[in-house]
């Protein structure tokens, strides 16, 4: 199972709002970069991620799991170039993980939130998803 890290403005969609999707979760809609877009595509029912509010925030304060998975993105008016995949919220982060404490952690140097911090959908290793769920409290992590 591969995992992922998802970027959202709190103001435009927030942490809670997806709580708030329910269940049936909702469309990862308007992602406009061609390397998200295919991450998207890669991803399978099941896989996790994480729920990271950038801008305002900047850390990662729960985890979500793709119900859905890519088909094309209902926000691209019609643009057959763009896809995107349902997630639901899995649980809260105990505690949000900052963008400055992935930094501070050399088991997270080469973590796509460090060294691709624009890109929108990311991969995020195995390890990588560990270390990240035992600094916010996490010693069992959702798989």
């Amino acid at each position: 199972m591969a995992h992922w890290l998802y970027k959202s403005e709190p103001s435009s969609w927030s942490w809670q709002a997806q709580k708030d999707a329910g269940e049936k979760g909702t469309e990862w809609t308007g992602v406009r970069n061609y390397l998200a877009r295919n991450n998207m595509r890669a991803m399978k029912i099941g896989d996790k991620g994480f729920f990271y509010h950038s801008n305002d925030g900047l850390e990662i304060v729960g985890i979500v799991e793709v119900c859905a998975l890519s088909h094309p993105d209902s926000s691209a008016k019609g643009d057959p170039k763009w896809d995107c995949v349902d997630i639901r919220a899995v649980r809260d982060m105990p505690q949000p993980v900052t963008l400055k404490d992935v930094k501070a952690n050399e088991k997270l140097a080469k973590m796509a939130l460090v060294t691709s911090m624009r890109l929108s959908v990311q991969p995020v290793t195995e390890d990588e998803y560990l270390e990240v769920c035992r600094m916010g409290g996490l010693d069992n992590p959702p798989e």
